[in-house]
């Protein structure tokens, strides 16, 4: 005898529908998520091997996504630092890469905070109650095709195990049935854990002005500097002129190129020498009439010859400088003066 199957009414089928668009759209939205706050593939699968690897070896530090404001930032700062505080541009490339390393650190934070927020409710609705509810389905299912193959057998089957298979049918959809009504209505937590998202969202986009309005500050600060700096006129000199050698005595001696000739420069004229080589300098500075090796820690090394800047005066024996963008203390008694300290 031919029997019809048995059919879930219609709100049911809603509800199961709304219950598998909320399955899906659970995944998706952990997955676009990780994606927007880590978008680069490559870096992404890096980051979950090593993270992996730190479990497997016990460690509690995870490994980090590497910000792509950190990186940009990174190289300004290093650039920035070879090009030294004498340079307008290393200066600002400095300003920039600090602040971009702030903004790094803001998004960072916008990580941690989207996680909390955000994915782990999500990812945890969708381990526990998208897993339980999916669970009560399938079970219904069978349960369901059970009382189905025991009516079409109506005769063979006793009218006990019937009415036991539709009992049971009957607690499997409303367990089933239940759960679903419990997710669907539950729009709150949902809806808070959006409001979670745009918050953190929010809070990074804020950070992130405030710390480039500062930098935008500093920069004009810098350009202002550096427009009202007087240029210096170029003035090129003579290899020879920058020539040193050690005679046969060991005295060390300086040639300058004149038209009419070599002349050779002893210690008595070094220091006339020194001062009138070059143009003065548009900012306290020295020139080293001696070597001098850093053998202790806070000390400025330097070659003879070398002009070095001068920030300030320690005491009678040292004066603190920057060379090559380094700073240091330096002996006064190895250089010679060429634009002093103001008083």
């Amino acid at each position: 005898i031919g029997v019809e199957g048995t059919k879930l009414n219609e709100d049911f089928i809603k509800m199961e529908k709304k219950t598998q668009i909320t399955h899906k759209l659970i995944l998706d939205l952990i997955t676009k998520t990780t994606e927007y706050l880590h978008p680069n593939p490559a870096y992404r699968a890096k980051v979950s091997v090593l993270s992996t690897m730190s479990r497997i070896r016990g460690q509690v530090k995870k490994a980090g996504y590497p910000q792509t404001e950190g990186m940009l930032g990174d190289c300004m700062l290093r650039y920035g630092t070879e090009l030294g505080v004498e340079s307008a541009f290393g200066c600002a490339l400095v300003d920039m890469g600090q602040a971009l390393w702030e903004m790094a650190k803001v998004r960072d934070c916008l990580d941690v905070c989207v996680k909390q927020s955000f994915i782990d409710p999500l990812q945890i609705l969708h381990d526990k109650e998208l897993k339980e509810i999916a669970h009560h389905l399938r079970k219904l299912e069978g349960r369901r095709l059970d009382f189905d193959y025991k009516k079409r057998h109506k005769g063979k089957i006793t009218d006990f195990e019937i009415k036991q298979a539709l009992e049971k049918f009957e607690e499997s959809k409303e367990l089933a049935e239940r759960s679903m009504f419990n997710l669907l209505e539950n729009d709150v937590d949902q809806v808070q854990q959006l409001l979670g998202l745009t918050e953190a969202v929010l809070d990074y986009h804020q950070q992130s002005c405030h710390i480039l309005d500062n930098l935008q500050s500093s920069l004009q600060n810098r350009l202002i500097e550096a427009s009202n700096r007087p240029r210096r006129e170029f003035r090129s000199k003579s290899v020879a002129s920058s020539l040193c050698y050690t005679d046969i005595y060991g005295f060390s001696t300086f040639s300058s190129v004149q038209s009419s000739g070599v002349v050779f420069l002893t210690y008595q004229n070094i220091r006339s020498y020194l001062l009138f080589a070059d143009s003065p300098l548009d900012q306290p500075c020295c020139r080293a009439l001696y070597c001098f090796k850093a053998e202790n820690q806070g000390e400025l090394g330097f070659k003879m010859g070398d002009i070095i800047t001068l920030t300030s005066k320690i005491d009678e024996n040292w004066y603190e400088g920057i060379l090559r963008g380094e700073s240091g203390l330096l002996p006064i008694s190895y250089v010679d003066v060429l634009v002093p300290l103001p008083q």
